[in-house]
Protein backbone atom coordinates (compact mmCIF):
# COMPACT_ATOMS: atom_id res chain seq x y z
CA UNK A 1 0.00 0.00 0.00
CA UNK A 2 1.54 3.40 -1.03
CA UNK A 3 1.56 5.70 2.29
CA UNK A 4 1.69 9.56 1.74
CA UNK A 5 4.01 10.82 4.20
CA UNK A 6 3.46 14.48 3.52
CA UNK A 7 -0.42 13.06 5.87
CA UNK A 8 0.85 11.90 8.94
CA UNK A 9 0.69 14.86 10.44
CA UNK A 10 -3.24 14.73 9.34
CA UNK A 11 -5.52 12.90 11.67
CA UNK A 12 -9.08 12.32 10.23
CA UNK A 13 -10.94 11.49 13.48
CA UNK A 14 -11.68 14.02 16.42
CA UNK A 15 -10.10 13.33 19.81
CA UNK A 16 -11.96 10.29 21.48
CA UNK A 17 -12.26 8.51 18.54
CA UNK A 18 -9.43 6.31 16.62
CA UNK A 19 -9.00 6.01 13.03
CA UNK A 20 -8.98 2.09 11.64
CA UNK A 21 -5.18 2.42 10.59
CA UNK A 22 -2.47 4.80 10.76
CA UNK A 23 1.08 5.20 9.30
CA UNK A 24 3.93 3.49 11.00
CA UNK A 25 8.14 2.60 10.70
CA UNK A 26 7.51 -1.21 11.09
CA UNK A 27 10.29 -4.05 11.81
CA UNK A 28 9.42 -7.24 11.03
CA UNK A 29 11.55 -10.40 11.77
CA UNK A 30 12.30 -12.22 8.26
CA UNK A 31 14.02 -8.41 7.27
CA UNK A 32 15.90 -7.84 10.39
CA UNK A 33 19.43 -5.80 9.51
CA UNK A 34 20.30 -3.06 8.81
CA UNK A 35 18.20 -0.14 10.03
CA UNK A 36 17.77 1.33 6.34
CA UNK A 37 16.55 -2.29 5.08
CA UNK A 38 14.71 -3.41 8.55
CA UNK A 39 12.69 -0.16 9.39
CA UNK A 40 9.99 -0.20 6.50
CA UNK A 41 6.97 2.33 6.13
CA UNK A 42 3.14 0.28 6.55
CA UNK A 43 -0.10 1.05 7.53
CA UNK A 44 -1.24 -0.80 10.43
CA UNK A 45 -4.28 -0.62 12.22
CA UNK A 46 -4.34 1.03 15.19
CA UNK A 47 -4.60 -0.40 18.52
CA UNK A 48 -8.23 0.02 20.77
CA UNK A 49 -6.91 0.94 24.40
CA UNK A 50 -7.73 -2.40 27.36
CA UNK A 51 -7.84 -1.41 30.98
CA UNK A 52 -5.53 0.80 32.23
CA UNK A 53 -4.17 1.68 28.88
CA UNK A 54 -4.01 4.79 26.72
CA UNK A 55 -3.82 5.80 23.32
CA UNK A 56 -1.20 8.86 22.70
CA UNK A 57 -1.61 10.66 19.27
CA UNK A 58 2.45 11.08 18.86
CA UNK A 59 3.69 14.15 18.05
CA UNK A 60 7.51 13.62 18.38
CA UNK A 61 9.64 10.98 19.09
CA UNK A 62 12.87 10.36 20.19
CA UNK A 63 15.38 7.97 18.76
CA UNK A 64 17.43 5.77 21.23
CA UNK A 65 20.08 2.71 20.65
CA UNK A 66 17.85 0.25 21.66
CA UNK A 67 15.93 0.50 18.30
CA UNK A 68 19.32 -0.17 16.43
CA UNK A 69 19.39 -3.52 18.53
CA UNK A 70 15.64 -3.91 17.46
CA UNK A 71 16.80 -3.57 13.94
CA UNK A 72 19.65 -6.21 13.99
CA UNK A 73 17.70 -8.51 15.76
CA UNK A 74 20.98 -8.88 18.22
CA UNK A 75 22.14 -9.49 20.59
CA UNK A 76 18.44 -11.04 20.91
CA UNK A 77 14.99 -10.50 18.72
CA UNK A 78 12.46 -8.48 20.18
CA UNK A 79 10.27 -11.12 18.77
CA UNK A 80 11.72 -13.46 21.25
CA UNK A 81 10.28 -11.11 23.94
CA UNK A 82 7.23 -12.09 26.14
CA UNK A 83 3.81 -11.52 24.02
CA UNK A 84 5.36 -9.25 21.38
CA UNK A 85 3.26 -8.70 18.21
CA UNK A 86 4.15 -10.06 14.94
CA UNK A 87 5.44 -6.77 14.27
CA UNK A 88 7.37 -4.33 15.98
CA UNK A 89 6.50 -0.62 16.05
CA UNK A 90 9.25 1.06 18.25
CA UNK A 91 10.42 3.99 19.98
CA UNK A 92 10.87 4.64 23.81
CA UNK A 93 10.16 7.84 24.24
CA UNK A 94 7.02 10.47 23.25
CA UNK A 95 5.28 13.80 23.26
CA UNK A 96 2.04 14.13 22.08
CA UNK A 97 -1.66 14.26 23.29
CA UNK A 98 -4.15 11.56 24.38
CA UNK A 99 -6.77 10.71 22.37
CA UNK A 100 -8.73 7.67 23.79
CA UNK A 101 -8.15 6.14 27.44
CA UNK A 102 -9.51 2.46 28.21
CA UNK A 103 -11.88 1.61 31.00
CA UNK A 104 -10.32 1.89 34.68
CA UNK A 105 -8.07 5.65 33.54
CA UNK A 106 -9.00 8.37 36.07
CA UNK A 107 -6.21 10.72 36.41
CA UNK A 108 -5.86 11.22 32.35
CA UNK A 109 -7.85 12.62 29.96
CA UNK A 110 -8.51 12.90 26.06
CA UNK A 111 -6.51 16.13 25.05
CA UNK A 112 -3.81 16.42 27.83
CA UNK A 113 -0.15 16.94 26.54
CA UNK A 114 2.43 13.93 27.68
CA UNK A 115 5.20 13.03 27.97
CA UNK A 116 5.93 8.83 28.21
CA UNK A 117 7.89 6.95 30.24
CA UNK A 118 9.52 3.69 28.77
CA UNK A 119 8.89 1.45 31.57
CA UNK A 120 5.96 -1.43 31.59
CA UNK A 121 4.71 -4.19 33.94
CA UNK A 122 1.69 -6.06 34.97
CA UNK A 123 -0.75 -4.37 37.51
CA UNK A 124 -1.08 -8.24 38.85
CA UNK A 125 2.79 -8.52 39.80
CA UNK A 126 3.14 -8.17 43.73
CA UNK A 127 6.43 -6.18 42.88
CA UNK A 128 4.61 -3.42 41.55
CA UNK A 129 2.62 -2.83 44.59
CA UNK A 130 5.26 -2.80 47.30
CA UNK A 131 9.02 -3.57 45.71
CA UNK A 132 9.72 -1.61 42.45
CA UNK A 133 8.35 -2.50 39.20
CA UNK A 134 11.79 -2.41 37.84
CA UNK A 135 11.40 -5.98 40.00
CA UNK A 136 8.53 -7.46 38.17
CA UNK A 137 8.95 -10.56 36.39
CA UNK A 138 6.52 -8.86 33.39
CA UNK A 139 8.80 -5.77 33.51
CA UNK A 140 9.66 -4.63 29.81
CA UNK A 141 10.78 -1.77 28.30
CA UNK A 142 8.40 -0.12 25.77
CA UNK A 143 9.14 0.45 22.34
CA UNK A 144 11.48 -2.11 22.71
CA UNK A 145 10.88 -5.38 24.26
CA UNK A 146 7.33 -4.51 23.26
CA UNK A 147 5.53 -2.94 20.17
CA UNK A 148 2.83 -0.33 19.59
CA UNK A 149 6.52 2.32 20.42
CA UNK A 150 6.27 6.37 19.00
CA UNK A 151 7.12 5.58 15.51
CA UNK A 152 3.96 5.75 14.52
CA UNK A 153 1.31 8.04 14.23
CA UNK A 154 -0.52 6.38 17.65
CA UNK A 155 1.20 4.83 20.56
CA UNK A 156 -0.39 2.34 23.21
CA UNK A 157 0.97 3.08 26.56
CA UNK A 158 -0.27 1.66 30.20
CA UNK A 159 -1.68 4.81 32.11
CA UNK A 160 1.72 5.06 34.53
CA UNK A 161 3.43 5.72 32.16
CA UNK A 162 1.73 9.10 31.04
CA UNK A 163 4.17 12.35 32.75
CA UNK A 164 2.45 16.28 32.20
CA UNK A 165 4.58 17.64 29.27
CA UNK A 166 6.67 20.43 30.49
CA UNK A 167 4.52 23.45 29.20
CA UNK A 168 7.91 25.55 27.99
CA UNK A 169 9.39 22.74 25.71
CA UNK A 170 8.63 22.37 22.26
CA UNK A 171 7.16 18.89 21.22
CA UNK A 172 10.86 17.42 19.79
CA UNK A 173 12.47 18.64 22.85
CA UNK A 174 9.79 17.00 25.09
CA UNK A 175 10.23 13.72 23.66
CA UNK A 176 13.78 13.63 23.53
CA UNK A 177 14.85 13.33 27.28
CA UNK A 178 12.84 10.47 28.78
CA UNK A 179 14.88 7.27 28.41
CA UNK A 180 18.62 8.59 28.94
CA UNK A 181 17.25 11.12 31.95
CA UNK A 182 15.46 9.16 33.52
CA UNK A 183 17.87 6.52 33.96
CA UNK A 184 20.54 8.66 35.20
CA UNK A 185 18.08 10.17 37.54
CA UNK A 186 17.31 6.47 39.27
CA UNK A 187 21.43 5.45 39.65
CA UNK A 188 22.32 8.79 41.57
CA UNK A 189 19.31 10.26 43.38
CA UNK A 190 17.82 6.94 44.78
CA UNK A 191 20.78 4.29 44.25
CA UNK A 192 23.17 6.59 45.35
CA UNK A 193 21.58 8.90 47.49
CA UNK A 194 23.46 12.01 45.83
CA UNK A 195 23.83 14.49 48.13
CA UNK A 196 25.29 17.99 48.71
CA UNK A 197 29.42 17.48 49.04
CA UNK A 198 29.57 14.42 47.16
CA UNK A 199 32.21 13.75 44.44
CA UNK A 200 31.54 12.12 41.75
CA UNK A 201 33.13 11.31 38.28
CA UNK A 202 31.34 10.52 35.70
CA UNK A 203 32.47 8.58 32.06
CA UNK A 204 31.15 10.05 28.88
CA UNK A 205 29.87 12.99 30.86
CA UNK A 206 28.75 14.72 27.23
CA UNK A 207 26.76 11.72 25.98
CA UNK A 208 22.95 10.99 26.53
CA UNK A 209 23.69 9.88 29.92
CA UNK A 210 26.29 11.78 31.37
CA UNK A 211 24.81 15.29 30.07
CA UNK A 212 21.94 15.24 32.72
CA UNK A 213 24.21 12.97 35.41
CA UNK A 214 26.21 16.29 35.64
CA UNK A 215 23.36 18.53 36.03
CA UNK A 216 21.51 16.75 38.42
CA UNK A 217 25.41 16.58 40.51
CA UNK A 218 25.57 20.36 39.85
CA UNK A 219 21.55 20.88 41.04
CA UNK A 220 22.30 19.09 44.02
CA UNK A 221 25.36 20.42 44.86
CA UNK A 222 27.85 17.48 43.96
CA UNK A 223 31.25 18.19 42.93
CA UNK A 224 31.62 16.15 39.33
CA UNK A 225 34.13 15.77 37.18
CA UNK A 226 33.52 14.46 33.83
CA UNK A 227 35.43 12.06 31.54
CA UNK A 228 34.82 12.63 27.85
CA UNK A 229 36.31 12.23 24.30
CA UNK A 230 37.23 16.06 23.27
CA UNK A 231 37.63 19.59 24.77
CA UNK A 232 35.06 21.17 22.90
CA UNK A 233 33.10 18.12 24.69
CA UNK A 234 34.31 19.47 28.18
CA UNK A 235 33.34 23.01 27.38
CA UNK A 236 29.64 21.75 27.42
CA UNK A 237 30.10 19.74 30.54
CA UNK A 238 31.75 23.07 32.60
CA UNK A 239 28.55 24.29 30.88
CA UNK A 240 26.33 22.23 32.55
CA UNK A 241 28.06 22.45 35.71
CA UNK A 242 31.21 19.80 36.10
CA UNK A 243 33.74 21.34 38.13
CA UNK A 244 36.33 20.34 35.48
CA UNK A 245 36.75 17.61 32.52
CA UNK A 246 39.26 15.15 31.66
CA UNK A 247 39.98 14.34 28.11
CA UNK A 248 39.73 10.56 27.57
CA UNK A 249 42.64 10.68 25.10
CA UNK A 250 44.88 11.88 27.73
CA UNK A 251 44.94 8.61 29.17
CA UNK A 252 44.34 6.05 26.37
CA UNK A 253 47.00 3.51 27.72
CA UNK A 254 44.44 2.45 30.72
CA UNK A 255 41.59 1.60 28.91
CA UNK A 256 41.10 -2.34 29.48
CA UNK A 257 40.99 -4.26 26.12
CA UNK A 258 41.38 -8.02 27.30
CA UNK A 259 43.80 -10.37 26.84
CA UNK A 260 46.61 -7.93 28.38
CA UNK A 261 50.32 -9.36 28.55
CA UNK A 262 51.04 -8.93 32.00
CA UNK A 263 53.54 -6.21 30.34
CA UNK A 264 50.76 -4.50 28.71
CA UNK A 265 49.02 -4.85 32.11
CA UNK A 266 51.46 -3.26 34.08
CA UNK A 267 51.77 -0.67 32.01
CA UNK A 268 47.66 0.15 32.13
CA UNK A 269 48.12 0.13 36.06
CA UNK A 270 50.36 2.71 35.94
CA UNK A 271 48.35 4.86 33.48
CA UNK A 272 45.27 4.01 35.95
CA UNK A 273 47.04 5.60 38.85
CA UNK A 274 48.24 8.66 36.75
CA UNK A 275 44.18 8.94 36.37
CA UNK A 276 43.45 8.29 39.80
CA UNK A 277 45.89 11.24 40.86
CA UNK A 278 44.07 13.53 37.85
CA UNK A 279 40.71 12.61 39.63
CA UNK A 280 41.64 13.84 42.92
CA UNK A 281 43.74 16.94 41.79
CA UNK A 282 40.30 18.15 40.22
CA UNK A 283 38.23 17.04 43.11
CA UNK A 284 40.03 18.77 45.54
CA UNK A 285 42.54 15.98 46.39
CA UNK A 286 39.65 13.42 47.40
CA UNK A 287 38.56 10.62 45.27
CA UNK A 288 34.83 10.39 44.28
CA UNK A 289 32.13 8.86 46.54
CA UNK A 290 30.43 7.62 43.43
CA UNK A 291 31.45 7.32 39.71
CA UNK A 292 28.77 7.00 37.24
CA UNK A 293 29.42 4.00 34.60
CA UNK A 294 28.00 2.91 31.69
CA UNK A 295 30.88 1.85 29.74
CA UNK A 296 31.67 -1.51 30.86
CA UNK A 297 35.29 -3.43 29.89
CA UNK A 298 37.42 -0.42 29.71
CA UNK A 299 36.47 1.80 32.17
CA UNK A 300 35.30 -0.70 35.05
CA UNK A 301 38.79 -1.47 36.33
CA UNK A 302 39.79 2.06 36.79
CA UNK A 303 36.01 2.94 38.35
CA UNK A 304 36.57 0.45 41.20
CA UNK A 305 40.51 1.47 41.74
CA UNK A 306 39.68 5.14 41.50
CA UNK A 307 35.80 5.31 43.83
CA UNK A 308 36.73 5.90 47.50
CA UNK A 309 36.61 3.30 50.20
CA UNK A 310 32.93 2.49 51.25
CA UNK A 311 32.40 4.25 47.83
CA UNK A 312 29.90 3.44 45.12
CA UNK A 313 30.40 2.21 41.00
CA UNK A 314 26.48 2.50 39.95
CA UNK A 315 26.40 1.03 35.95
CA UNK A 316 23.24 0.84 33.95
CA UNK A 317 25.33 -0.77 30.55
CA UNK A 318 28.78 -1.67 28.75
CA UNK A 319 28.76 0.27 25.56
CA UNK A 320 32.93 -1.44 25.49
CA UNK A 321 32.11 -5.10 26.36
CA UNK A 322 29.41 -6.72 29.09
CA UNK A 323 32.64 -8.93 30.46
CA UNK A 324 34.00 -7.28 32.84
CA UNK A 325 38.09 -8.13 34.51
CA UNK A 326 38.88 -6.06 37.19
CA UNK A 327 41.32 -6.95 40.68
CA UNK A 328 38.56 -7.65 43.19
CA UNK A 329 41.26 -6.53 45.66
CA UNK A 330 40.46 -3.15 45.54
CA UNK A 331 36.61 -4.07 46.11
CA UNK A 332 36.47 -5.65 48.96
CA UNK A 333 39.58 -4.46 50.92
CA UNK A 334 38.36 -1.14 50.78
CA UNK A 335 34.53 -2.24 51.29
CA UNK A 336 33.73 -0.39 47.49
CA UNK A 337 30.13 -1.46 46.45
CA UNK A 338 28.91 -2.11 42.90
CA UNK A 339 25.33 -1.62 42.10
CA UNK A 340 23.54 -2.31 39.17
CA UNK A 341 20.34 0.02 37.71
CA UNK A 342 17.85 -0.04 35.16
CA UNK A 343 15.80 2.98 33.87
CA UNK A 344 13.33 4.17 36.31
CA UNK A 345 9.67 3.36 37.76
CA UNK A 346 6.98 5.70 37.04
CA UNK A 347 7.69 7.65 40.88
CA UNK A 348 11.52 8.78 39.70
CA UNK A 349 10.49 9.29 36.23
CA UNK A 350 7.77 12.06 38.00
CA UNK A 351 10.03 13.20 40.37
CA UNK A 352 12.78 13.40 37.67
CA UNK A 353 9.93 15.53 34.81
CA UNK A 354 9.43 17.81 37.86
CA UNK A 355 12.99 19.40 37.53
CA UNK A 356 12.75 19.36 33.74
CA UNK A 357 8.80 21.14 33.98
CA UNK A 358 10.72 23.68 36.49
CA UNK A 359 13.64 24.45 34.21
CA UNK A 360 16.12 23.23 36.97
CA UNK A 361 17.10 20.32 34.20
CA UNK A 362 17.55 20.88 30.30
CA UNK A 363 17.35 18.50 27.42
CA UNK A 364 20.28 18.55 25.10
CA UNK A 365 19.18 18.14 21.74
CA UNK A 366 21.26 17.68 18.60
CA UNK A 367 19.21 17.33 15.57
CA UNK A 368 15.41 16.92 14.99
CA UNK A 369 14.08 15.28 11.96
CA UNK A 370 10.93 14.74 9.73
CA UNK A 371 8.67 11.59 9.99
CA UNK A 372 10.74 9.98 7.18
CA UNK A 373 14.28 10.13 8.58
CA UNK A 374 13.40 7.47 11.26
CA UNK A 375 15.04 4.77 9.52
CA UNK A 376 17.93 7.18 8.48
CA UNK A 377 18.26 8.59 11.99
CA UNK A 378 18.73 4.80 13.33
CA UNK A 379 21.37 3.96 10.25
CA UNK A 380 23.06 7.25 11.63
CA UNK A 381 23.46 5.52 14.97
CA UNK A 382 24.74 2.48 13.75
CA UNK A 383 27.39 3.32 11.96
CA UNK A 384 28.05 6.19 14.67
CA UNK A 385 27.95 9.06 12.33
CA UNK A 386 25.58 10.90 14.92
CA UNK A 387 26.76 13.84 17.45
CA UNK A 388 24.20 13.63 19.72
CA UNK A 389 20.40 13.35 20.85
CA UNK A 390 17.74 13.22 17.62
CA UNK A 391 14.66 13.62 17.94
CA UNK A 392 11.90 12.89 15.41
CA UNK A 393 8.14 14.68 13.74
CA UNK A 394 5.66 13.17 14.15
CA UNK A 395 2.29 15.40 14.51
CA UNK A 396 4.20 18.20 14.84
CA UNK A 397 4.74 19.86 11.46
CA UNK A 398 7.78 21.89 11.88
CA UNK A 399 10.36 22.57 15.35
CA UNK A 400 9.27 24.14 18.08
CA UNK A 401 5.57 23.77 18.06
CA UNK A 402 3.92 22.69 21.19
CA UNK A 403 5.33 25.56 23.83
CA UNK A 404 2.57 27.08 25.64
CA UNK A 405 4.78 29.12 28.30
CA UNK A 406 8.12 30.74 28.40
CA UNK A 407 11.07 29.37 29.49
CA UNK A 408 14.42 28.18 28.73
CA UNK A 409 14.33 25.37 26.07
CA UNK A 410 16.35 22.33 25.34
CA UNK A 411 20.78 23.37 24.76
CA UNK A 412 21.37 22.46 21.54
CA UNK A 413 24.40 20.87 21.33
CA UNK A 414 26.74 18.05 19.89
CA UNK A 415 27.04 15.39 22.20
CA UNK A 416 29.03 11.90 22.34
CA UNK A 417 31.15 9.98 25.24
Amino acid sequence: MSVDLNQVSSITTEPGELPATMTAWVIRQEREGEPKDAFQIEEIEVPEPQAFEVIVRVMAAGVNFNNVWASLGKPVSVFNSRGHEDHHIGGSDASGVIWKVGPGVTRWKVGDEVVIHCNMASYEDVEVHGLDPLAAPSQQIWGYETSWGSFAQFCKVQAQQLLAKPEHLSWEEAASYGLTYFTAYRMLMDQCDLQAGHKVLIWGAAGGLGVFATQLCALTGADCVGVVSSDEKGALVKQLGAVDYINRNDFAGMMRKGGETPEEEKARFGEMRRFDKRVRELLGGDKPDIVFEHVGKATFPTSVYVVKPFGKVVICGATSGFQLDFDVRYLWMRQKQIIGSHFANAWEATKANDLIRESKIRPVLWKTMPFDGVAEAHQLMYENKHSGKIAILVGATETGQGKTAEGPGAIMAEVGA
